[in-house]
């Protein structure tokens, strides 16, 4: 039997979307992106410096997205006297390896994206401006929205149709299902990357036997 036209045509946009409003995280940067947008026009304020802040963290965020992929999701579990040192976000990445697709494994654990909005909340107040705090808080918490729409979407079956996003799509596929040790850009493909030299040609690149099971002993 052939397959039915939508089938065919692969997960809509519009489909995809349903389903991620669907899980709480979505929710928890939408809401905190709300109010600081709503604050920051409140307070008012507006500066020229105030535009220094959108061009310094996307400047920063594929460096801050790199450190992040590599150090802290990436951990690999250790010892300390009697206790073992493996934070959440470490665990729940390895189990986002084993299984990429499953949905639930794709965002940001809600305990680990209700203390990033906090420290972004913190951060903001030791701005010398309460608008350029606010400002901050609005960027970065747009940035962390987007960060999990788009790695959502690589892991769900919509297919590219942009050339970022296939680039986007690209280059996290490689990640999981190439070699893990390579291509920690997720929103900013190829970026922090290049400069860190962890974007090499994939012909020459081995598929590594731990890329679905993290640290592994080979």
């Amino acid at each position: 039997m052939s397959a039915s036209p939508k089938a065919r045509r692969g997960l809509s946009l519009a489909d995809a979307g349903r389903e991620f409003w669907r899980h709480p995280t979505p929710w928890l940067f939408a809401v905190a992106l709300t109010t600081a947008v709503a604050a920051r026009i409140t307070v008012g304020d507006w500066q020229l410096t105030d535009a220094v802040v959108p061009v310094a963290i996307a400047a920063g965020f594929p460096f801050l997205e790199w450190i992040i992929h590599v150090f802290v999701l990436h951990w690999r579990p250790r010892r300390v006297g009697r206790f073992t040192v493996d934070p959440v976000l470490a665990r729940k990445h390895r189990e986002h390896h084993v299984a990429p697709r499953d949905v639930g494994l794709v965002f940001i654990p809600l305990q680990s994206a209700i203390g990033a909005v906090a420290a972004a909340v913190v951060i903001a107040w030791l701005f010398p401006r309460t608008g350029m705090g606010l400002t901050f808080l609005v960027v970065i918490l747009t940035f962390g929205l987007l960060y999990e729409w788009c790695h959502y979407l690589v892991h769900t079956d919509y297919k590219p149709k942009t050339a970022v996003y296939r680039a986007i799509w690209r280059d996290h596929r490689l990640h999981h299902f190439k070699n893990e040790h390579y291509w920690f850009g997720v929103t900013t493909p190829g970026t922090a990357d290049r400069l860190l030299r962890t974007y090499p040609d994939p012909a020459v690149v081995p598929t590594s036997p731990t890329a679905k099971n993290l640290h592994a002993a080979m």
